[in-house]
């Protein structure tokens, strides 16, 4: 079969000269971190969702970590997260010793399922982190209901969802916190960083508070002199640079074009799929837009007579970058040796069985969305 000269990855950044050029002024002036570009890029991404405060972070992992610790997480605590995402998801509430319940996936979106969060409900459940998986905002409504019912602190996992929309409205206001990640293949890049968004000034606080070693500035320190201050709790050296901070700003005035990219590749994907025997295509909502951070298909190897290794191996060997997000959470040997079993979740394992996703971002080509299906088109055939 025909082959690439270069490799496509699934995702990847888009640095333009006027980019660099911010990067490079923040370089020039007085301040390299927690300087005046933080407090820009955390504006910027509040302005853009809609919601009242921002909270930069090193990584959208920090940022989750933080969203716990402002939401009270502690030893004995149950957190309720999907198992089809990013170890971080977990993992930001094990820092706590919390116990984190997974709850099974829609079967449609691949989002968590509101009627699987509500069974898993007890008495100890402190948080809820949902995920918008691929950028499909999940079923946000449903689950804040839940929570309120049980008074239990949402934190929105939306490392994928910057930039969609869930009923009209930019995800960011609808959970009590919510995360967007920075990562490069990301809707847009801080190269690593992450962000908290908010609409109470409890949380902001505390988040800030986290992210700088619990250190503030309280009325005794401010009696003593402007150099005094106090750390009041135990936090991180969380902080994101303003170098990081200038490339964000920069990027966030690029998002909406961004967006409207990656949309019009996933409909051309769609268009040149669909119908293709044993290819099952990623179903959308009619109450959201998503963000499509990825495009992730299913295969059925029945019908294809091939397995997904068998399929991904060769997809690699024609140098397109396919990939699988994700595996389930508790299936890996941390969380085993932790009492996890297989079998937990029936619908995500099913899911993850048959998962691909082709590359999609926004530097891509239509005449590359035209390859990857030819390949893929070939290899099944």
């Amino acid at each position: 079969m025909s082959r690439r000269e270069q490799f496509l990855p699934y995702g990847q950044q888009w640095i333009e000269e006027d980019d660099i050029a911010a990067v490079v002024e923040t370089l020039q002036s007085p301040y390299l971190t927690t300087g005046p570009k933080i407090a820009q890029f955390e504006q910027s991404v509040a302005q853009y969702v809609g919601a009242k405060y921002a909270v930069a972070f090193a990584n959208g992992t920090a940022a989750l970590h933080g969203a716990c610790y402002a939401a009270g997480v502690s030893v004995g605590d149950e957190v309720i997260t999907t198992p089809i995402t990013f170890a971080a998801s977990a993992n930001c509430a094990r820092y706590f010793d919390a116990t984190i319940v997974f709850a099974d996936i829609d079967a449609d979106t691949y989002n968590i399922d509101p009627e699987a969060v509500k069974a898993s409900i007890t008495a100890k459940t402190k948080a809820i982190i949902p995920v918008d998986f691929t950028g499909q905002p999940c079923d946000i409504d449903s689950i804040m209901e839940i929570a309120r019912e049980h008074n239990i602190v949402v934190i929105q996992d939306g490392a994928h969802s910057l930039g969609a929309e869930y009923k009209g409205k930019k995800v960011g206001t609808q959970a009590d916190m919510t995360m967007f990640s920075f990562h490069p293949v990301k809707p847009v890049t801080t190269a690593e960083g992450g962000v908290i968004v908010t609409d109470s000034s409890e949380y902001y606080e505390k988040l800030k508070l986290f992210r700088t070693h619990g250190i503030t500035t309280t009325p005794y320190a401010k009696e003593q002199g402007d150099w005094y201050y106090e750390m009041v709790d135990l936090g991180y050296n969380y902080r994101m640079t303003d170098l990081q901070a200038a490339l964000g700003v920069s990027q966030m005035n690029k998002l909406s074009g961004f967006i409207d990219r990656r949309r019009e590749l996933a409909a051309l994907y769609t268009e040149l799929l669909q119908g293709v025997a044993g290819v099952k295509l990623p179903y959308q909502t009619p109450n959201s837009g998503s963000g499509w951070h990825l495009y992730s298909i299913q295969l059925d190897t029945e019908v294809l007579g091939k397995s997904r290794k068998q399929i991904f191996d060769e997809m690699r060997l024609a140098n397109i970058g396919v990939h699988v997000h994700y595996i389930p959470v508790y299936w890996f040997p941390y969380y085993q040796s932790l009492g996890y079993t297989r079998g937990l979740c029936p619908t995500a394992e099913r899911w993850y069985e048959g998962a691909l996703t082709l590359p999609l971002y926004p530097k891509m080509t239509n005449e590359d969305v035209c390859v990857v299906t030819a390949a893929l088109k070939q290899i099944i055939s």
